[in-house]
């Protein structure tokens, strides 16, 4: 049973329906953060500091998550204090943050006499997902599926995505099955460690898409949303006019062409010969029934 509802308010603004942005690593969140960002009436964060120590606690102990009203406060709390649209907040969010809302000084990358809709995209927001249904029952959520062959060669030059692949990463503390990494129980602890960083890039993946595919069980249709990043990439107009419908508000779609239009195919060129079979084979499952072969 979901709480009473709480109605948020930052800066004066209740906070009605507000988007989540839910992603595997590297699978687009931030293409859409970017188009959201400049959209009109919307402030959307990605990666502040009170809301990333949360959602990688949530994360990484799955069972603080399930501690009832106390992770959902805690949540909304965190995602409060981000949402603050006030002098120099901006300097407190990261750079792709910053750089999104085409921030270059110390003001706030949105007025707030004209914001009407709040969202975040923070990296592995989607491991909180109900967390987040419950801190908000009338969220609407857009998730985001990629090519876990492209997802992998991304990771792979990512020096903060490999980060989270050092052994020490599995310590006794571990809870299993540990899902944002992939690992469903301690005795596979020892593979995990063995296994080359192409192939824990793809348990990561693999993991993703399946709580992604989870939620469609948990959250009302009028409340989730899945695009798929190549479509994105094919047809960028469509492909916002279908997130604009859903959302009951214009978004902005200049931001997914130039430079940071999305990118499909790279795995060819940039995973070594190995490491593409090694991805292909430990999600040959997930790639097959999201049509990826």
């Amino acid at each position: 049973m979901r709480p009473p509802t709480h109605i948020l308010v930052v800066n004066g603004i209740k906070v009605r329906k507000p988007v989540f942005v839910l992603a595997a690593p590297h699978s687009g969140s931030d293409l859409l953060a970017r188009a959201l960002k400049r959209s009109p009436g919307f402030h959307v964060t990605m990666g502040r500091a009170s809301v990333a120590h949360v959602v990688y606690a949530f994360a990484r102990r799955p069972s603080i998550a399930g501690r009832g009203t106390g992770a959902t406060r805690v949540l909304r709390d965190a995602l409060a204090e981000s949402w603050q649209i006030v002098p120099g907040a901006c300097m407190e969010c990261p750079a792709p943050c910053r750089e999104a809302g085409g921030v270059t000084g110390a003001g706030p990358c949105a007025a707030s006499g004209a914001v009407a809709r709040f969202g975040d995209a923070s990296p592995d927001l989607l491991y909180s997902a109900s967390v987040l249904l419950q801190a908000f029952p009338d969220a609407r959520f857009v998730q985001l599926i990629r090519d876990g062959r492209d997802v992998a060669a991304d990771m792979l030059a990512d020096p903060a995505a490999l980060s989270w692949f050092r052994p020490a990463m599995l310590s006794e503390e571990t809870e299993f099955p540990n899902p944002f990494l992939g690992v469903k129980s301690g005795e596979h602890g020892d593979r995990w460690k063995a296994m080359p960083t192409a192939g824990k890039c793809a348990l990561r993946w693999r993991s993703a898409v399946r709580l992604s595919a989870a939620l469609h069980q948990e959250l009302p249709r009028e409340q989730l949303m899945t695009l798929r990043y190549e479509d994105l990439a094919a047809d960028p107009a469509e492909a916002v006019r279908g997130l604009s419908d859903f959302l009951e508000t214009r978004v902005s779609r200049v931001a997914l062409y130039g430079r940071n239009a999305p990118k499909v195919g790279i795995w060819r060129s940039r995973l070594r010969g190995s490491d593409a079979e090694l991805v292909e084979k430990v999600a040959r499952e997930e790639l097959a029934r999201l049509g990826y072969r």
